[in-house]
This record gives C-alpha cells, structure tokens and sequence, in this order.
C-alpha cells in the first residue's frame, strides 16, 4: 500500500511504536510495578495508613436474585479474586517450562530446581533464626519468594551485558520458586478446611480435565467452569488463589491443527488474496467481501496452530502486569513512612528476618545449591553462564516483593506484624535490585559486541 495514499500511518506508527515496544519490553512491568508502589507509598504517607485501610475495606457484592450472594471488600476482591489470574499465569508460564522450556530437561532443569530449594530453605532458616519460639515464627514463609518479573525485569536492564541464559536461568528460577510458594501457601498457610468445599473443587478439577480429554479448545468452558472453581475454594478455607494454578494445569498445551497443514493452507489463502488483489488492484477488504474472508480466514488458522495455552497465557500477561499487579502493590505495599521509626527497624524482629532472609539467605541459598547440584553432577551450568553470573542471580533473588507481599497477608492477623513485613520486604527489594545490578555490571565481560546483542525479553 503506498504512502502516499495514506499520509497519515508513517506519522502513527512512529507515535504508537515505542508505546507498543514499551509494552513488550521485560522492563516495563517492573517499571509499572515500581510507580504503582511508590504511589502506594506517599498516598500512606501523606494520608495515613488507616484512611487507606477504610478506602479498601469497603465492599462489593455480586448477587444473582435472592439465592446468591458474594460480598467481599475492594481489598479480598483484589487479593482473592483477581490474584487468581495472577496465579493462573504462573501455572501456564510453569506447564510451558515443563513441557518445552528450561524446566523440560531434567539436567537443565535440575540447577533452576536445586537453586530455587536452596532459595527457599536458606531464607526460611535465617527468618527463624529471629523469631522461633514467637508468635511471629509463622511469618517464615514471606522470606521464600522471588518476585519473578521484578527480578527478571531487573536484570533486563543489563541484557547487553550478561548472557542470555542467564536470564533463562533466572526466569526457570524464579518459575521453580513460584511453584514453591504456591506448595507453601497450600500446605502451611491454609485455614481450617471445609471439606464439603474441597470435594466441589475436586468435581470441577475432574470436569475441567475432561474437557481436555475431550478435546476442547475454546476458552469459555474452561473460564466457566474455573470460576465456579474458585469459588469452591474461596469457600473451602484453602486459599481462592490456588484455584488459578488448578485451572491452568488443565488447559490445552497442543494446537488442534499442525505446522504442516497450517503452511499449507496459508499458501493457499495467499495465492487466492494475491489473485483477487490483481483483478481488482484498487480494492481494500472494507470493500472486498472475498478479501474480507480470507484475511478472518488467515487468523482462525493462525489461532488453530497455537495451543490455548499459548493464546491464554499471551492474552493475560499484560492484565497481569500492568493491571492487576499494580493493584495488588497499590493495595498492599502502602507504609506510613513518615511514622516508621528508622534507628529502631534492626529492632524489629519481622523486619530484620525479612530483610536478611530475602537478601543473605537468598543469596546463600541459590548459590550454595546451584555449586552443590554441579558439583554432584546433577546440573549443568547454562552455555555461556560463569559462576560469577550466577551469583549475581542469587543477589536478584532477593527481590520478594509480590509473592512476599502476598504471604505476608495470609500469615499475619495482627497489621503491626504486617507492616514490619511489608518493610522488611519493601527494603530487601531494593538493596537485592542495587546489589545484583552492581555485581553484574562490575563482573560482565567488556566485549564490544556484546552491545550489538538485542535486549532479551522474558515474561
């Protein structure tokens, strides 16, 4: 199509694509993340936790005539339901790893595995160390987690200068301490159960593999029936979320047509385009019927040779990034910092096994049992990875934040615990984000292609 006709598209596209690469980029779901929280922060600040406290408690009911109704406050709405897409996405990004990424082979998966339990003991370890014997002691999990987009998110920013599998490491990584949190939150951080509730779940867990089994490869079934699974596990004392990991392990992982019949049947749909395009040279598809149906015949092939997995799991990653966890982290990461008293943190038990959890264990973890799982032959280190990277993965493990964030909430009643862990958390984040980032640029290798490298984008 020529320029000249519509003068209008080079100037749009030179105003849409760098919003559209901002999007795709690894870092800008940290970036959101990092502005949502520092929004968190001075609206706490400026206003005072309890009025932001009163603004998410207040309720939202969903009714169906007078037989049902679900009333839940801004902040379960945001922590039990929408966080359950955020789990859903952990699932498919896991199901995607074990069957065809960095978690498919059992020796390449085994050095991710092994870092993600050492990243996860160590931490839990040194947590305890401060607080066994006290009330506080159930808050030991927050200290396990990676945040796995900010930690990925992180090390994009020196994409040019580490090799690109270390961010594969760090992704598998933090994909493989995903998985641990959520077995965590299932058996640690459970209420009392309701097993009525649970036996609901197991029906429609059962439901949704036949729908596998069977072949089904449109979305609506599955989200139907998904939703009536959460809310069997809302009810079940088992944490709602959990339901978004269940729903993911059953979607659909194999296209319905294959790469073969796919060529085949664009370079038909090609040539009859280019032939109706000859004999009418001046026509658009708004004006071409034929042309019309080729082109909508061209996406329902193109979506045929991609699994739903594939589908859902690009569908729902930016809601997730740019909307639902900023809402979390507007929700839940608010501290009054003009009320925290800053010579008496290291006084806070919570606080300070927090802090040295996500930053000392986590480092000490990762890095001792990535050099135990090689050194007993078990893993390999990744093609072009050097110790000294991953080490400065370790030190990006300790970015907890949406994950600590979130267990923080499940393990605590009392809001004076909590807050200790939000700043254990909040403070932990940022001296793992300065200290890998240092570490990293320090050890990289000062090559001059290396700036030719494109940056690697990781989801």
């Amino acid at each position: 199509m020529s320029s000249h006709r519509y003068p209008l598209e080079p100037l749009l596209e030179r105003i849409i694509s760098p919003f559209d690469r901002f999007r795709q980029g690894a870092t800008a779901g940290g970036i959101v993340l990092i502005a949502t929280t520092l929004i968190a922060l001075i609206w706490a600040s400026v206003q005072g936790v309890e009025v932001l406290h009163h603004f998410w408690e207040q309720t939202l009911a969903i009714a169906v005539g007078e037989q049902f109704k679900l009333e839940l406050s801004w902040h379960m709405w945001i922590n039990d339901g929408l966080m359950a897409i955020f789990f859903l996405v952990v699932g498919l990004e896991l199901k995607r790893e074990m069957l065809v990424g960095e978690l498919s082979s059992i020796k390449d998966a085994a050095l991710p595995i092994f870092a993600a339990a050492g990243g996860m003991l160590c931490p839990a370890l040194v947590y305890l160390a401060f607080n066994i014997g006290t009330p506080m002691a159930h808050g030991w999990g927050i200290a396990t987690a990676t945040d796995i987009a900010f930690a990925v998110g992180v090390l994009a920013l020196l994409s040019w200068r580490v090799p690109k599998n270390l961010v594969l490491f760090l992704t598998a990584l933090a994909i493989a301490d995903d998985l641990g949190a959520v077995l965590v939150i299932a058996l640690f951080y459970t209420e009392q159960l309701n097993h009525h509730s649970l036996m609901l779940v197991g029906g429609f867990f059962l439901g949704l593999l036949l729908l596998n089994r069977l072949g089904v490869r449109y979305w609506l079934p599955y989200a139907l029936v998904g939703v009536l699974m959460w809310y069997a596990m809302l009810l079940s004392g088992v944490h709602a979320t959990l339901a978004g990991v269940l729903l993911a392990m059953t979607i659909p992982a194999k296209p319905s047509d294959t790469p073969e019949n796919f060529e085949r049947r664009i370079d038909q749909l090609q040539a009859d385009f280019r032939e109706e395009l000859q004999a009418n040279p001046h026509d658009t598809s708004l004006r071409n019927h034929h042309m019309a149906t080729i082109a909508e015949s061209v996406e329902h092939i193109a979506e045929s040779v991609q699994s739903p997995l594939q589908r859902m799991e690009h569908s729902l990653s930016p809601w997730v990034a740019f909307l639902i966890i900023p809402l979390f982290a507007l929700c839940n990461a608010a501290i009054d910092l003009t009320q925290v008293q800053w010579g008496e943190v290291v006084n806070h038990s919570v606080t300070l096994g927090v802090l040295l959890g996500l930053v000392i264990g986590k480092f000490v973890g990762i890095s001792l049992f990535s050099w135990l799982a090689v050194r007993l032959g078990l893993g390999r280190l990744p093609n072009g990875v050097a110790w000294k990277h991953i080490l400065g993965a370790a030190w990006l493990g300790g970015i907890g934040f949406t994950m600590s964030l979130f267990i923080a909430q499940l393990a605590f009643d009392d809001p004076q615990y909590i807050e200790q862990a939000k700043l254990g958390i909040l403070l932990a984040s940022l001296l793992a984000s300065v200290i890998g980032l240092t570490w990293l640029y320090l050890c990289a290798d000062r090559q001059p292609s290396a700036k030719l490298n494109p940056s690697v984008s990781a989801s």
